[in-house]
């Protein structure tokens, strides 16, 4: 479900209730978030079962985004599928956000000391979405393109970000997360979370070892902004077949901190 979209029962938020909130724009950026890597492809039921709209709703936003170029039905299967004219809108984001310029470059130099994959993410809501990424020549388990999305509560790029914010803000974005059991090696419990948290601010760094994705490691330290408040967090990715917990620690993290201070000094400097 679009995380806008407001559950039946659930208390409107404040723009909701707003006589300036406009009912049919949310309908139709529904309709957009419905489709996903597991739904390419939709007819107009299936889209206003997952957008959580009525049949008529999705009807009319489906029309309307067709005819704007957004969606493009199957001559055959008559079933709908998104169009490269969505992605403007996110390379608009991307070209407009002014810590990715900041990041690039030092993310690139420590992709090079490093020969492991680094990223920059930021926070939205409860996950962190990838904006940056600088593959190594190295095998990577897991291929995480701009746009990913990952929870906080068991990543280190999130946990990195949290750890940078007040206990009680971190907690309640833990609280809210859904905290589900992806590997064996995830931490669910909030208590546990939080104990991961006061280590990665004793340290600079955090941690996440195969509780995202078997074979997958990585190590995250956060970028803080001109007034102290995270802005995102960048990480190195360490997979098992080439890492040990131990190695990663000693190895990658000091580099990793350099160029967080880096990029954070640097981005001080714009505001």
């Amino acid at each position: 479900m679009p995380q806008s979209y407001q559950k039946v029962g659930a208390e409107p938020s404040e723009g909701h209730q707003s006589q300036l909130f406009n009912q049919s724009l949310e309908k139709g950026l529904a309709v957009l978030a419905a489709f996903s890597a597991s739904r390419r492809t939709m007819t107009i039921a299936e889209i206003a079962e997952v957008a959580e709209i009525n049949k008529s709703s999705a009807q009319r936003m489906v029309f309307t985004l067709e005819q704007l170029g957004y969606l493009r039905k199957h001559p055959q299967t008559r079933r709908y599928q998104l169009t490269l004219q969505v992605m403007k809108v996110g390379y608009n984001y991307l070209a407009a956000d002014p810590l990715i310029d900041v990041a690039n470059p030092f993310l690139s130099e420590l992709t090079k000391v490093t020969a492991e994959s680094t990223c920059l993410t930021e926070p939205d809501g409860v996950e962190m979405v990838y904006l940056a990424r600088f593959v190594s020549s190295h095998f990577v388990p897991v291929h995480m393109p701009i746009g990913s999305r990952i929870p906080m509560y068991c990543t280190a790029s999130g946990r990195a970000y949290l750890s940078a914010l007040p206990d009680g803000e971190a907690r309640a974005l833990i609280e809210r997360s859904s905290r589900i059991a992806h590997t064996p090696y995830t931490l669910t419990s909030v208590e546990d979370v939080m104990a991961e948290l006061k280590q990665a601010r004793l340290r600079g760094y955090a941690m996440n070892s195969e509780e995202l994705f078997l074979g997958d490691m990585t190590i995250a330290s956060p970028v803080i902004g001109g007034k102290g408040r995270p802005l995102g967090a960048i990480h190195v990715v360490a997979p098992t077949a080439r890492w040990t917990v131990e190695d990663t620690e000693r190895k990658l993290a000091p580099p990793l901190l350099q160029c967080a201070r880096a990029i954070s000094s640097s981005v001080r400097t714009l505001s």
